[in-house]
């Protein structure tokens, strides 16, 4: 058992916010040329790949006991949804608008954890919580409902990554973060091996084919696995130390990024009411840090008072 160190714990998640939404923008460039299978089986394979070495190189083992790995099944195939409704949500909507429509799943997720996992969740959490949640509200571009039923994608993007990260805080300090997320990709790979073996035999079905890709797009599908493997690798990490409903509003830094990533890569550049909203979570963000210090050092601060 790992003890929570909410601090720590919140420094690997503004990792993963970081480097998220860059795999995201590199799968939409992708999306435009590859079928949606062959990216989802391509990140996976990467992550197996990349992580299982590591694994067995550092004497650790592919092992997990029969409830971990019973919720790992799950944990993977909650990934694989929510990563597949993302990708192709991208398809269709700005990276700023998909990730900030998803941003329903920190709330979504304190309050998992608040009557799921009992963890505590304080009043000024969740004001922060909120705060973030109205500022993801006013990212979202006001012309997101004219594509129609893909602008939906992103909410299952939210219940799937929602419940993702519950089971996620279930096993994560009852086994390595590296094992785990090795034995997911290998779980992955084998589920979406199936899929594209029980398209084939069914027919063509929408993006369960192969395509054969380019110089720049093999670089780019490699960039996905390594990016996709390593942020999700920080977001185990994380909950390993830190409760869910301390992580929650950490989530919201995520619209920030992949906006500025946005308007970098794809020059979509957010208008008033969007950088309000972008303020708001940024503002949240500052203030759960600034409350988790507050209590770090309170924490410190009483065995000293004891002596005394």
């Amino acid at each position: 058992m790992t003890a929570d160190r909410p601090l720590t714990g919140m420094f690997l998640m503004t990792g993963f916010c970081v480097l998220a939404p860059l795999g995201d923008a590199i799968a939409k460039i992708l999306g435009e040329t590859l079928p949606l299978g062959q990216l989802l089986l391509v990140r996976f394979t990467m992550q197996a790949a990349l992580l299982t070495p590591l694994v067995l190189l550092g004497g650790g083992s592919l092992r997990l006991p029969a409830r971990v790995l019973h919720l790992t099944i799950l944990r993977t195939v909650l990934h694989i949804l929510g990563i597949g409704a993302m990708f192709a949500s991208l398809r269709y909507l700005p990276l700023a608008d998909a990730i900030a429509i998803a941003f329903v799943m920190p709330f979504l997720m304190l309050l998992l954890g608040r009557f799921v996992l009992g963890e505590q969740v304080g009043p000024y959490r969740l004001m922060a919580c909120v705060v973030g949640f109205a500022g993801a509200l006013l990212v979202i571009q006001p012309n997101y409902a004219a594509v129609g039923a893909p602008a939906l994608l992103p909410l299952g993007v939210a219940v799937a990554f929602a419940l993702f990260m519950l089971v996620t805080r279930s096993v994560a300090k009852a086994a390595d973060p590296i094992s785990l997320q090795a034995v997911s990709g290998i779980i992955a790979t084998l589920i979406l091996a199936v899929a594209f073996l029980l398209g084939n035999a069914v027919g063509d079905l929408p993006g369960l084919h192969l395509v054969t890709p380019d110089g720049d797009e093999i670089l780019l599908l490699a960039a996905v696995g390594f990016l996709g493997t390593f942020a999700h690798l920080l977001m185990t990490w994380s909950l390993r130390l830190a409760p869910a409903a301390t992580l929650a509003p950490m989530q919201y830094l995520e619209i920030p990024f992949a906006t500025f990533i946005g308007w970098l890569v794809f020059h979509d550049l957010p208008d008033a009411t969007a950088s309000l909203g972008i303020a708001l979570t940024i503002g949240a963000g500052l203030y759960v840090i600034h409350r988790e210090q507050m209590a770090a050092r309170k924490t410190l601060s009483q065995p000293l008072q004891g002596d005394a």
